[in-house]
């Protein structure tokens, strides 16, 4: 499981807002596709490459944190047992979150989702 980005669940939608115009307002797909392509070209951009690839000293360039997510990333790691794989892909998927956003740098929120996904697993 350590190898694996992201672990979520996705509960299915109960039948009765499939009808009554809730769904559709939601962000649709061509939003969210062009949302994706922003941070993509962001992170060609910036990177020269996609986040995922980040690796040494270009990660650590790349994903500076404030001091206040730098604590609870620790925090995390403490806690939950996670492994030096675990941080760089927390980092990784961190600044995904912030340039799906449009935001310039890695906020607190953005580790706090991150570590989200990374729960999964270990509340089993």
């Amino acid at each position: 499981m350590d190898r694996i980005d992201m672990h979520i669940e996705v509960p299915r939608l109960p039948p009765a807002i499939w009808g009554d115009g809730q769904m559709e307002e939601q962000e649709t797909s061509q939003m969210v596709r062009a949302r994706v392509e922003r941070a993509w070209q962001t992170q060609l951009e910036r990177n020269g490459c996609a986040n995922a690839l980040l690796q040494g000293k270009q990660l650590v360039r790349i994903c500076q944190l404030p001091d206040p997510a730098r604590q609870l990333l620790q925090r995390a790691i403490e806690q939950l047992g996670l492994s030096a794989r675990a941080y760089h892909r927390i980092l990784r998927l961190a600044r995904t979150i912030a340039d799906l956003e449009g935001a310039e740098g890695i906020a607190t929120k953005h580790i706090s989702e991150a570590i989200g996904y990374r729960r999964f697993d270990r509340a089993r």
